[in-house]
């Protein structure tokens, strides 16, 4: 035999992943109620982002963010490199002594007390991400889906997740939206806490706890 199966050679241990903690996504066990939102956010001639549901869990809830690009009359460059900032991880050179870059795709909670958590400033590197609970609130941007759409080939529609952890208080909230890039202003709008507090109640886990004895 002329090419024969390689020696076998030790597997050098691999060190597992760290975990999600429960502060940076929801959690695992649970499917979460929904709640039809049905609300735009903010809208130009290219950009609508808009929240077609709200999803409450135990621990926080999930905001989810539709943003629809169409190019209308921007060049195919021009059209690209708005689609392109649409991921904020992306975005280079965001330094704390200088302003955001335009490019940036930011979103923001802000509460009735005024406690405020943005997106702004987050890695998505899970290793880096401490395991502790650090102060709330925290909004973290998930990393997106793209949506199967008919229709214009010029125009796209991406799903983005933004974690609030912990459960908003049941009370009216603002959630905010800035994009330059997109030609989005700030925009904000009211979320029901009351709602979301109501609808963690009925989160639903993937994997009853079987009775006892059964």
């Amino acid at each position: 035999m002329f090419f024969e199966p390689p020696p076998p050679h030790e597997e050098s241990p691999r060190e597992p992943e760290p975990r999600f903690p429960a502060w940076a996504a929801p959690p695992a066990g649970e499917m979460g109620a929904v709640l039809v939102s049905g609300l735009t956010l903010a809208r130009t001639p290219n950009v609508a982002v808009t929240v077609p549901a709200i999803q409450a869990f135990t621990t926080g809830c999930l905001i989810n963010v539709d943003l629809a690009t169409r190019r209308r009359t921007l060049s195919p460059d021009d059209f690209q490199a708005l689609q392109l900032a649409a991921f904020p991880h992306m975005i280079t050179g965001v330094k704390s002594d200088q302003p955001l870059p335009d490019q940036l795709l930011r979103f923001g909670v802000r509460f009735a007390g005024g406690a405020k958590a943005t997106t702004v400033g987050q890695r998505l590197d899970r290793t880096r991400l401490p395991q502790e609970p650090p102060p709330g609130p925290r909004l973290s941007l998930l990393l997106p889906g793209m949506s199967m759409r008919s229709g214009d080939d010029d125009a796209g529609v991406m799903t983005w997740g933004l974690w609030l952890w912990p459960s908003p208080p049941p009370e009216p909230f603002e959630l905010a939206v800035e994009w330059p890039a997109g030609g989005i202003e700030l925009s904000l709008a009211e979320l029901d806490g009351a709602a979301i507090a109501a609808a963690a109640r009925q989160a639903v886990p993937y994997w009853p706890e079987s009775p006892q004895g059964g």
